[in-house]
């Protein structure tokens, strides 16, 4: 199978959004364009948590990915395990299509020798590993994250250099919401590493509503800019190579 590009939304919020689109429905979208949205709900270890638990839910199961709430403390550990975990979920879908279309509709994963189903798992491991990574990370920068954006800021530098061992590339974005004068402002552009955010940080000015379903569109359009580009790019190659140059 072709090897491709993983494409991730990864979604840092607190609490239930409260202006624009429905955040759920954007999921939907995103995941019929390939586009895999993973939400990590923050709660305070004095809260239950139960405000906005439904909904972080609701926006990964949409989105195809993978939902988890977390006491701040235990962030670091799991952005980097909801990371990995979706990046496996997502190769095994497309891995368990192309065995649909080879076996028959009829036949499922399952349907397999215990040692073909070995052969798939080591496939889909090695996938894991080789195949490029596009993370674009969404912060929800209201009131209520003030004093939880600086283990946020920790757990995404671990994620990054958790993933550094991977022969696949790996690039990163950040934008928050609400911005300063519009729903989302763009942090950080494209890169292989986040080692610069504790600039960025330092920059960010809590406070305002949870425009969460305009945040996710937007994570939409750069990614449809991204790989229009890439589109592009493939058949210039191909051009190139035709003719010999």
């Amino acid at each position: 199978m072709k090897k491709g590009t993983l494409r991730q939304v990864l979604l840092l919020t607190d609490g239930c959004s409260n202006a624009g689109e429905d955040p759920v429905a954007i999921a939907a979208l995103a995941k019929e364009q390939g586009i895999t949205i993973n939400v990590i709900g923050i709660v305070e270890e004095s809260r239950s948590g139960e405000h906005g638990l439904n909904e972080v839910e609701q926006i990964a199961s949409s989105g195809g990915g993978i939902s988890q709430i977390v006491y701040a403390k235990q962030l670091s550990q799991t952005v980097q395990m909801v990371t990995r975990k979706a990046m496996t979920q997502t190769i095994q879908g497309v891995v368990n299509k192309e065995l649909q279309q080879i076996l028959g509709e009829a036949h499922e994963l399952e349907d397999l020798s215990p040692a073909k189903r070995g052969q798939v798992v080591e496939v889909v491991d090695d996938l894991g590993e080789t195949m490029d990574l596009e993370v674009l990370i969404l912060v929800d920068t209201s009131a209520s994250m003030t004093k939880k954006l600086p283990m946020v800021q920790e757990a995404l530098i671990d994620l990054s250099v958790s993933l550094r061992s991977r022969t696949g590339a790996n690039q990163f974005s950040l934008y928050s919401f609400p911005g300063k004068r519009k729903d989302v402002e763009k942090r950080l552009g494209w890169t292989p590493h986040l080692d610069s955010l504790s600039g960025v940080f330092k920059k960010l000015t809590p406070g305002g509503l949870t425009p969460t379903g305009p945040a996710l569109q937007e994570a939409l359009h750069i990614f449809y800019k991204r790989m229009d580009r890439s589109e592009v790019e493939r058949d210039e190659r191909t051009d190139l190579e035709e003719t010999g140059m």
